[in-house]
């Protein structure tokens, strides 16, 4: 894998407390700009869906996905926890610190 690719999995916001949106990639850069500029329509483009609140990098692919589907099943008060422990602002680009 390339140096500029590796696996995460991140979260979008529509802004403050807003809609959410939990996705995976190999590279962030150009899935954030692929969202914000409407490149794949679907929920984020729908919704405005395009504030990078937080994002984890992980090992590998597998445990990326593993990752996305475990948040996706939180409930959104759990996700609201987790962007705010490490991102209380919800400011754009916030990586998690372990």
């Amino acid at each position: 894998m390339p140096a500029d690719r590796q696996p995460c999995v991140y979260i979008l916001a529509s802004g403050y407390y807003g809609t959410l949106y939990i996705g995976v990639t190999s590279d962030l850069l150009v899935r954030l700009w692929q969202h914000r500029e409407g490149v794949i329509e679907g929920f984020t483009t729908r919704y405005g869906v395009h504030r990078l609140v937080y994002f984890e990098i992980l090992d590998d692919m597998d445990n990326a996905i593993k990752r996305e589907k475990q948040l996706k099943n939180w409930r959104r008060n759990w996700k609201i926890a987790l962007i705010n422990e490490a991102n209380q602002q919800w400011r754009s680009g916030h990586r998690a610190r372990f």
